[in-house]
Formats: structure tokens, sequence, C-alpha cells
């Protein structure tokens, strides 16, 4: 019996893993140069501590962001302990309470990883024109904005 003829969602569901895969190699390459060995969850983890400069998270608010155990947000933590990117501080209103900021070298790493990440998409997008880009950037965005993610 053969097989049923793939739907266009589930094409586009292909290239869309294929277009992350590619675009994860791609800042892969532009970061082995950096000598920064950071895993993507790492890395977002970095990224979700920037954003909350002004209230470090606690272990268990990065457990929600990540959608993650808590255990596995005390590796990656651990982890980017380890290298220098962040450091668990006390809170100052509640001493049984753990923080987590970063360090001048996480804030630095942080640069270097946003750097690489836009020159694996520039490299990607390199075939578009300006005006693809355009609108490329406006379909993203009604995907990523759309209803049904709380995020």
């Amino acid at each position: 019996m053969p097989s049923p003829e793939p739907t266009v969602s589930s094409n586009l569901a292909e290239q869309l893993v294929r277009l992350t895969r590619r675009m994860h190699r791609a800042q892969k390459r532009h970061m082995a140069h950096l000598d920064i060995a950071f895993t993507p969850a790492q890395s977002r983890v970095l990224r979700i501590v920037d954003h909350c400069r002004d209230t470090p998270p606690r272990m268990a608010d990065l457990a929600q962001r990540l959608e993650v155990v808590p255990r596995a947000v005390t590796t990656l933590v651990d982890a980017l302990e380890a290298n220098g990117a962040v450091r668990r501080v006390p809170d100052p209103a509640n001493r049984r309470v753990v923080r987590i900021e970063l360090t001048d070298t996480g804030r630095s790493t942080l640069r270097a990883l946003r750097s690489a990440r836009r020159a694996a998409a520039e490299e990607i997008l390199a075939p578009l024109t300006a005006d693809q880009r355009e609108v490329l950037g406006g379909l993203l965005s009604t995907l990523v904005d759309g209803p049904g993610d709380p995020h």
C-alpha cells in the first residue's frame, strides 16, 4: 500500500526543523573560533538571566521558563557557574532564596553568542533580497507572537 502524499503542513514542519538545525550548525561554526563551548540550553539560561536584570531569577523561575524540572536547571547553572558565567547570590529579602545573576564573563559570553547568532542568520539569509527578508520577518513575527504560546 503506497504511503500517503505529504501535506503542505508536514512539508513546512520538516523545513522548519531543517532550518533550525542549519541555524544551530552555522551558529556553532561561528562560535568555534571564539572558543566558547556552551550548549543551546546553557545559552538560553544566560538569555533568561540577562532578561531578568532588575530581579535575578530563582532556580524555580528558570525551571518554569525553561519548562524543565528543577534538577535540570541545577545542572545547567552548575556548569555555567563552573565556567564563571553566572553566580548564585542570596536574596536580600530572604536568605533561604538563591538567585542567579550574570557575571562580567557571562555578559561578554552572551554578547559573543548573540554575535555568532547574527552572523549565522546573515549567512542563512544571504540569498534573500531585502524585500524577502522583510516579508519573512513579518511572517515569523506572526508565528512567534501568535496565539497559543504563553511566552
